[in-house]
């Protein structure tokens, strides 16, 4: 059984390729693939992505193997030798956001994410979907938010606290312009219907 195998199988990463992984060592690329289970991407060794947690990653011989357990190829080093397609990029992204959107979220958090850069994300996220990241994850919040008024108790500022919003007047300004009307105005409007 190869090396990347036994890793598969026991989660323990060799040392020599950590220290590939963690210094970009191109000497190792075709010698094994890692994938990174939180953001379900997979790389080659020499990725100039930021360095990956060591318990979220999983060695693989080769692409095939990488791609049966579901993991996408990165956008910035192409393990399998093809770019990624935009629509499937940004799905990944979208899928992240849905996973994350509680959490503190920005483009460079995103792109890093995803193994992209700031721009060309905000860039091709923008023509895929017709929103920005931002938009979009306000969006998100905002859709959960209504939920939780219109289903719990919740306070606002727990709900906003709730959907990745933390400061109530910025929850109530962002949900009064995606809405129209307060948090609180919005409750009682779907209490009273």
């Amino acid at each position: 059984m190869k090396r990347a195998e036994q890793n598969l199988l026991h989660n323990v990463i060799p040392a020599d390729y950590w220290n590939a992984i963690i210094h970009n060592d191109n000497t190792y690329d075709g010698t094994f693939f890692y994938a990174v289970q939180t953001t379900g991407i997979f790389c080659r060794p020499s990725c100039k992505s930021r360095p990956p947690n060591y318990d979220n990653v999983l060695i693989f011989q080769n692409v095939d193997q990488a791609l049966a357990q579901h993991f996408r190829p990165c956008k910035r080093c192409k393990p399998t030798g093809e770019r990624v397609p935009d629509q499937e990029w940004i799905y990944s992204v979208t899928e992240y956001i849905e996973k994350h959107y509680t959490e503190p979220l920005t483009l460079e958090v995103l792109a890093t994410a995803s193994h992209g850069s700031p721009y060309h994300l905000h860039r091709v996220f923008k023509r895929i979907t017709g929103q920005t990241p931002v938009q979009y994850i306000q969006t998100k919040r905002i859709n959960k938010a209504q939920t939780l008024l219109t289903h719990t108790q919740m306070t606002v500022a727990e709900i906003g606290r709730q959907v990745g919003i933390s400061n109530p007047a910025y929850f109530i300004s962002v949900f009064r312009k995606h809405t129209r009307c307060t948090p609180a105005h919005y409750r009682e409007r779907h209490e009273n219907a």
